[in-house]
């Protein structure tokens, strides 16, 4: 199956180096390029996107906004956002995550592993950038001024309906942790990881492993460490 690649950018320039990029790949396409985020948001729609590459800074609605609004509308639900930043360690990108994006990828990435990133949101199955998002969430989540009162309390309490297995896996989901390397510490097979993981992605209304990730800092299950 093709990919359909949506990429959002105010610099056109930027956009055609992605389309020469990703058309270059037999398994995805460009079907749009969008130069705000509202213009991304009715694109998404009407070209039946898959995966779209999100700048955050753009003029008018910006990135952040538009991906709150894919991630709200019942008729995108299969939209996979991936947001791409000048910026590694940059607040917008967890505000981004909270909106309901899959994850995020540097501007400054090698070819290969925007592809890569691509894929892996389109699958849904994996955290793009695992230990970089898993630092921004720790930083921005659950350090600084007020992080305790910024938990939410209704996502604390929704966590009563995991099992206490379920509970044990998206621990391991928030610390970056593949199926495979979860089956391992837990010593199941990584069919059941995946069982599990769906199923909390299910109970807590998460769209991917990104906001399990996020819900799991959010609802203070998990803290980083301070170093």
């Amino acid at each position: 199956m093709t990919i359909r690649v949506l990429l959002a950018d105010d610099q056109a320039l930027l956009r055609s180096a992605f389309r020469v990029l990703v058309d270059s790949e037999p398994d995805m396409e460009v079907v749009g390029e969008a130069s705000d985020g509202a213009e991304a948001v009715r694109l998404a729609k009407e070209e039946r996107a898959d995966v779209v590459l999100m700048d955050i800074r753009m003029p008018g609605t910006d990135g952040l906004a538009a991906t709150r609004m894919i991630s709200a509308d019942p008729a995108l639900a299969h939209v996979r956002v991936v947001i791409l930043t000048t910026f590694e360690v940059d607040d917008y990108v967890v505000q981004s995550l909270r909106a309901g994006a899959s994850g995020f990828l540097g501007k400054g990435s090698e070819p290969d592993e925007l592809l890569s990133a691509i894929r892996v949101a389109s699958g849904g199955e994996a955290l793009l950038s695992p230990a970089a998002t898993k630092g921004l969430i720790a930083r921005f989540l659950a350090q600084g001024d007020g992080a305790d009162d910024d938990r939410d309390p209704a996502r604390a309490e929704r966590l009563d309906a995991l099992t206490g297995r379920e509970r044990e896996v998206l621990v391991q989901v928030a610390g970056g942790h593949s199926n495979d390397e979860i089956a391992e510490r837990l010593e199941v097979s990584p069919l059941t990881v995946k069982t599990h993981v769906n199923r909390a992605m299910s109970k807590l209304g998460a769209r991917d492993r990104a906001q399990l990730v996020v819900i799991a800092y959010e609802s203070g299950l998990v803290r980083p460490r301070v170093e």
